[in-house]
């Protein structure tokens, strides 16, 4: 089995796991391993529709009852962010998305372990709200993290867990499934790419799965901050790799 598929299935049984658990994630916790081997458009549109098909399972495995006047301001913000990351997306250096990514794991995943320390923002209002899910539908379009903005921030509004997963899983659904139809439309989704999506698919269905039945009975708090701890050292990797490559 050539490394590239073993790395894929790899990344698709790990990051469906987590999603299943945490309610988000699956798209950098997979890039945190495709970004080793794979092109970035790919690991774009695999990272977007596992992600999806992962929201999927969960969506009819966890009830969520969102509130509309908190979910409205993410959503407006990301659809707006859409557009700008799919532009992007074809003229993106390798290395310069490691750097990104990384970047993002080393700042983003930090700040959630120590928000306890932080205390809630209660600035902003749904402006903020906006520029979050902007910025997480941005994400999404350039490689399908779309849910690592906006759950930052909602953690940090001191959302309570029921609501911020709410706001992130439905988030992640309506703007996961704009971003795939993009990629499509604009031919990001090729045609040699295709056969690997059902691959994508069956990798992480049963972890999800599993993910979500965990969810249920551990500590979401406890083994979330194990994985952004394990992201953190992730991020670290990435930056490492990439920044004599662009440095030279």
């Amino acid at each position: 089995m050539p490394f590239d598929l073993i790395l894929l299935v790899v990344g698709a049984v790990v990051a469906g796991f987590v999603q299943g658990v945490s309610g988000f994630a699956f798209a950098m916790v997979a890039m945190s391993f495709w970004a080793w081997g794979l092109d970035p458009k790919l690991a774009a549109v695999m990272a977007v529709f596992g992600s999806l098909t992962g929201q999927l399972v969960a969506a009819f495995s966890v009830k969520r009852a969102l509130k509309l006047s908190t979910f409205w301001a993410y959503l407006a913000g990301g659809l707006v962010g859409i557009p700008l990351g799919v532009l992007v997306l074809p003229v993106l250096d390798p290395n310069v998305f490691k750097l990104a990514l990384g970047l993002i794991l080393v700042v983003w995943c930090p700040l959630m372990l120590l928000n306890r320390l932080c205390g809630h923002i209660a600035w902003g209002g749904r402006l903020a709200d906006g520029i979050a899910g902007l910025l997480g539908g941005f994400m999404g379009g350039l490689g399908g993290i779309t849910g690592a903005i906006p759950t930052l921030w909602s953690t940090l509004r001191g959302l309570d867990k029921a609501e911020q997963r709410a706001v992130i899983q439905n988030f992640n659904l309506t703007t996961l499934a704009v971003i795939f139809a993009a990629y499509i439309v604009t031919g990001v989704v090729t045609a040699e790419m295709v056969p690997l999506l059902p691959v994508v698919a069956l990798a992480l269905l049963v972890p999800a799965r599993i993910g979500v039945r965990v969810y249920a009975r551990l500590s979401q708090d406890v083994f979330r901050r194990m994985v952004l701890v394990l992201l953190t050292v992730s991020g670290g990797a990435m930056l490492f790799a990439a920044l004599p490559k662009l440095m030279r």
